[in-house]
């Protein structure tokens, strides 16, 4: 609350202290502190409807609280545990500050005073599950049914007023599934997720709980801390940031849910973002096509050029200069078959003949080289063949008109056949 945090140190303040808490709204402050007049205190309180906005923390959400800059909502999990949890409950009625809670049913069983404790201070009470199984983003829905429902029972029953019972749920470790939000949503309880932890979970010192919280405050300006009321570490930090808070203008907001003596907090869509967006801030994400649904499907004639008041006896739907160059085109006289016709001894005639020629000697030349070469080999070995003949003692056979020797053999095969090239010419010609 604006002026809830003004100290009254010297007589000429007195005056402007009253008349600021005069106009202060009627949440708890430091002046309702007996004995703690420097309290950080709780400057207002926040009523939501879980129906209107389900899904709330910018962890994991588009949507957070609608709180304005340098406002906190102090969120306590897995409690209650009475050696640690009275501490944390202790160390926030000596600074008048109302938090949230969220209480697992296994704790609320074995610890049914620290439930009826965080009811009687004030504070508001939601669900975290009945036994914090850290698989609710993959168990059967009937098993997170059970578990969200066992949570809900044991609670409930710990409580002197079960109506006192937020209808806020936290998933355990912030595992969430869409199925299990559904589930949640479709009976009115609003999922709480957050906007910065501090990481008192994890085995750190008090003093990084502390800079983890506030650091990560300050990168975001606003929102909602996690922090566990069953962890040593978050009792020793947990007076520091209240100082610390208190001294970087911070302020306490409470969150309860709406009922029918007490309606929501009117808000608009924006303020339920973290950074609502400007007009100073150009945004390039621009609406869809929205899908038209027509009445009548039928199609409407095409228009012609009677419609147009035309006539069109003698008008032409061609330009009058396309229209002169097809009638030209129409007359021009088909040509004749003496047009593609090409005259004995014309340079094109000559020159096909010649490249003709050309080629069927290099044919002719390619078809003779194998069998010069198998001649060659002949003639080679016609020599070997008979000195070898001779020295078996063999008679070497007499030459004869229809016998011929190697030698004669290889070189009648080795002759050229001119005949045959020039018959290739000729029929090229």
């Amino acid at each position: 609350m604006i002026g809830s945090s003004v100290v009254c140190r010297t007589r000429s303040w007195i005056v402007l202290c009253l008349g600021l808490l005069a106009v202060a709204s009627p949440a708890a402050h430091a002046a309702d502190c007996p004995g703690h007049p420097d309290a950080l205190g709780t400057s207002r309180t926040l009523v939501v409807d879980p129906r209107e906005h389900p899904r709330i923390g910018t962890m994991q959400y588009r949507e957070t609280l609608p709180l304005k800059d340098h406002e906190v909502v102090l969120t306590f999990d897995d409690g209650p545990l009475p050696k640690y949890s009275n501490q944390v409950l202790q160390i926030l009625a000596d600074e008048c500050i109302k938090a949230t809670f969220f209480i697992i049913g296994g704790q609320a069983k074995a610890n049914p005073e620290g439930v009826r404790k965080l009811v009687a201070a004030g504070h508001t009470v939601g669900t975290h599950s009945m036994t914090h199984p850290l698989t609710f983003d993959r168990m059967p829905i009937e098993k997170a049914e059970t578990e969200i429902n066992g949570g809900v029972a044991w609670t409930s029953a710990a409580m002197t007023d079960p109506s006192r019972l937020a209808p806020f749920f936290r998933i355990p470790g912030l595992m969430r599934a869409e199925g299990v939000e559904n589930l949640l949503i479709s009976r009115g309880i609003q999922v709480w997720s957050a906007d910065f932890p501090a990481d008192d979970w994890r085995h750190v010192s008090p003093d990084r709980v502390y800079q983890l919280a506030i650091q990560r405050l300050e990168a975001k300006g606003k929102g909602i801390l996690l922090l566990h009321d069953i962890q040593p570490r978050t009792v020793a930090a947990l007076p520091k940031i209240i100082r610390d808070l208190k001294a970087r203008g911070y302020r306490i907001v409470h969150v309860v849910p709406a009922t029918a003596d007490q309606p929501a907090t009117p808000t608009t869509a924006v303020e339920w973002l973290l950074h609502p967006p400007t007009e100073t801030v150009p945004i390039a994400r621009w609406p869809g096509v929205p899908n038209f649904v027509f009445t009548e499907t039928r199609m409407l004639p095409a228009p012609s050029l009677v419609d147009l008041n035309t006539q069109t006896e003698r008008q032409s739907l061609l330009p009058h200069k396309t229209k002169a160059q097809v009638d030209i085109a129409s007359t021009l006289p088909v040509p004749s078959r003496d047009l593609f016709a090409i005259p004995e001894g014309s340079v094109e005639v000559l020159l096909s003949t010649t490249l003709a020629r050309r080629a069927a000697t290099r044919l002719a030349m390619a078809a003779e080289t194998p069998r010069a070469a198998k001649g060659n080999a002949a003639k080679s070995r016609g020599p070997r063949t008979a000195h070898a003949a001779q020295a078996k003692g063999a008679a070497p056979k007499s030459a004869g008109p229809k016998s011929a020797g190697p030698k004669s053999a290889t070189s009648k095969s080795a002759a050229p056949h001119p005949t045959r090239v020039a018959s290739l010419k000729k029929r090229a010609q």
